[in-house]
């Protein structure tokens, strides 16, 4: 009765108010039919009621409580039998007795497994055996046929609510665990929609400009080593371009959404596209010098070997940074600084003030979003800021083995100002 909540204390109310009869009317009824003494009867209703109270929270100690009980009246009225006056009293079980324990194998078999229960119930009807077949009585009307079917009653009762309780506990589960699987074969159909349009429109067009690029130097006469440079460059870049987007589209299309970058958990890494480290990092400079930037690399400290997923972040951030700088800083100078900790690697991209004003980009701003997105999941940490002369700033710090540390160096005491730009 756990709904509504009001009623959820209902049947311990009720049980309590039982045990408070049971003890009241047992007490009175040991004492006139069993004559057992004031005293004695008294404390086995007591005890009988007690027995169903404690049923509510330790069902096997308050069985064999109820059950003792049980004996030990039975037991005392057995000397008083032939003194007392046909048909003699309910024996073995008085029905205060049969009430309270019949309630204690309710919950016995409501909170027990139902093994357990079917011992208990065997063992009630065992003692039942011994007090009446076995020992026997004088004068009395017997209980022990009829307590025996009250209490095989409320067993199977009490175990079959506990079945549905189970049941529909599991069916609660199952239905999470449904929604669950629902909800991640919705992501993994829109994933695959997404690699599926960029499949469609991206990678033609990428194929189309390095067709284009290829067969450009054919079409002029006598062609200037200039030109064939760019178109070479040009070409290079979309085939660099359609080789990052087949390992994207790889992820996309995998199972493995907890493996977005493609980290080689899983199923999310492609297995025909290497993932670039910081060995790259002189090609990718070359590349942003031919598209018009000075650019100059510092690396300093000694070089321990990094976490893949850090050398692939470290790389990423740089390459958004220097595409930043292309875009929003033309004509600028960029550094590009790899520090080298014991505890991890600090990069710094930094710009100086653009030549000319830059033409409006039409990214969405999500380049900032997403390097911090990556410093993050590695535990690392990634500030930018404008610089004192009009540049611009991109500073992260990112643990050795992608792990933050309780004392990890952060790149913002290396930046001053919270003065972004939206890149």
């Amino acid at each position: 009765m756990s709904r509504p909540r009001r009623l959820r204390r209902l049947p311990h109310v009720v049980i309590c108010i039982a045990a408070l009869g049971v003890a009241l009317a047992g007490g009175d009824a040991l004492g006139s039919d069993y004559r057992l003494g004031v005293q004695l009867a008294v404390s086995a209703g007591i005890v009988q009621g007690a027995a169903m109270i404690l049923a509510l929270r330790r069902p096997l100690p308050a069985w064999w409580l109820s059950l003792a009980c049980t004996v030990v009246a039975a037991q005392g009225a057995r000397s008083h039998m032939p003194m007392m006056v046909p048909p003699g009293p309910n024996w073995p079980w008085s029905m205060t007795a049969i009430i309270a324990h019949a309630v204690v194998l309710f919950l016995v078999a409501l909170r027990v497994p139902t093994r357990v229960a079917a011992e208990a119930l065997a063992g009630t009807a065992l003692t039942t055996y011994v007090l009446q077949g076995v020992l026997g009585g004088a004068l009395y009307k017997s209980t022990g046929v009829f307590a025996l079917v009250v209490f095989a009653a409320v067993v199977l009762l009490g175990t079959a609510l506990r079945g549905r309780r189970e049941a529909r506990t599991e069916l609660v589960q199952q239905t999470s665990l449904t929604a669950e699987e629902r909800a991640r074969r919705t992501l993994l159909e829109e994933r695959n929609r997404i690699a599926r349009e960029l499949h469609d429109v991206v990678a033609h067009h990428m194929s189309v400009i390095s067709i284009q690029a290829q067969v450009a130097p054919h079409l002029v006469d006598d062609p200037s080593e200039e030109l064939k440079e760019n178109l070479a460059g040009i070409r290079h870049n979309a085939l660099e371009a359609l080789t990052e987007l087949r390992r994207v589209l790889g992820v996309l299309r995998s199972e493995n959404p907890d493996d977005p970058y493609g980290l080689g958990a899983g199923t999310g890494a492609a297995p025909h596209a290497p993932q670039p480290t910081l060995d790259r990092l002189d090609a990718l400079v070359e590349n942003t010098r031919a598209a018009g930037l000075d650019v100059y690399t510092e690396i300093t400290g000694e070089e321990l070997p990094l976490a893949p997923g850090v050398e692939l972040s470290a790389y990423r951030i740089i390459q958004e940074a220097l595409s930043n700088a292309l875009r929003h800083a033309p004509g600028s100078i960029v550094r590009v600084e790899l520090t080298h900790f014991a505890r991890g690697l600090q990069v710094r991209v930094i710009n100086s003030r653009p030549e000319r004003a830059a033409p409006p980009s039409p990214g969405a701003g999500h380049g900032l979003l997403g390097m911090r997105e990556r410093a993050a999941m590695l535990g690392g940490t990634l500030v930018t800021s404008e610089t004192s002369h009009g540049g611009f700033v991109v500073a992260a710090f990112l643990p050795r083995n992608g792990v933050a540390t309780p004392h990890g160096g952060s790149a913002e005491d290396n930046s001053t100002g919270p003065g972004e730009e939206n890149r």
